[in-house]
């Protein structure tokens, strides 16, 4: 799949949902059974689902950061916070699972290693905050995919090569995806979400401190997973992107070409090169 208007065009024709046609032409494409494509993605849903139990099973911590997670949840039970419950649970496990990539856990990469938290933490935030079964999870990541392919094949996927952007950018669009359709959102309303999702990250940068995937992705991961549900209750509302995903997603990839290589995954850059970086990564012989 290479273009968002193009599910579109065909969700007008079938009548399905974005997901059912995502996994339709994905299933033509490859002359694969749908039947068989779902069952493959139940286990990538399994998979996510087991990263973040054993995320939230042990303190797991990376070189230079610390585990953290656990004072998102204490926070959250104060009942205080500003963020609504929903965000503030698909922070935490975000955060978890985030750190466990860092401790050498297993985890899906989705789309990317450095980004790894966000879709579980939006999909399985649902769960634990409203209930939301494994079906509709599972309708939710067609549609994440489906996001993420068109734009690993418009752009990147990499933040070698596009930057954060291109890494827990595409994660938030493809969570604000998975949100419409776990909400039964129309396929017009998960197209507004991955656009005003994107454009709220264009030009953010890939400095990772040391060259480790810990600070500041794994922060990164957490705070993203607001722009997501917000870009996906926008979306809900009626509010319209005046660019269309598919340029959004373009004009994505120009940044990335366009970001000088210090902001691209080298550790060369923004906080990566502060004198709190450089000590961070000189303690530990980076």
């Amino acid at each position: 799949m290479r273009s968002i208007a193009e599910i579109l065009e065909k969700c007008l024709d079938s009548g399905l949902s974005f997901a059912d046609q995502a996994l339709r032409s994905e299933a033509e494409e490859f002359r694969v059974s749908a039947d068989n494509l779902r069952t493959a993605m139940t286990g990538r849903l399994k998979d996510m689902e087991l990263s973040v139990t054993e995320a939230e099973s042990g303190d797991y911590r990376g070189l230079i950061v610390p585990s953290e997670w656990r004072l998102v949840k204490e926070y959250g039970g104060r009942g205080a916070s500003f963020s609504s419950p929903y965000v503030i649970a698909a922070s935490r496990i975000a955060m978890a699972v985030a750190t466990y990539n860092s401790a050498m856990g297993r985890i899906v990469a989705a789309p990317t290693a450095g980004s790894c938290g966000i879709l579980p933490g939006m999909l399985f935030a649902c769960r634990e905050v409203f209930g939301t079964g494994d079906e509709l999870l599972l309708d939710g990541l067609f549609a994440a995919a489906a996001v993420g392919e068109v734009t690993a094949s418009r752009a990147t996927l990499a933040g070698a090569t596009g930057g954060c952007q291109a890494e827990c950018g595409a994660a938030a669009a493809m969570g604000a995806a998975a949100l419409v359709t776990i909400r039964g959102g129309t396929p017009e309303a998960v197209s507004g979400a991955v656009a005003l999702t994107y454009k709220s990250v264009l030009g953010l940068v890939c400095d990772p401190v040391g060259g480790l995937v810990e600070s500041p992705c794994i922060k990164r991961n957490a705070m993203l997973v607001s722009l997501g549900a917000l870009g996906a209750d926008l979306a809900l509302a009626g509010v319209k992107s005046l660019i269309p995903a598919d340029e959004v997603i373009d004009a994505m990839g120009q940044i990335g070409r366009a970001l000088p290589e210090t902001l691209r995954e080298t550790g060369l850059g923004g906080v990566a090169v502060t004198p709190s970086g450089l000590a961070a990564a000189k303690k530990i012989g980076m």
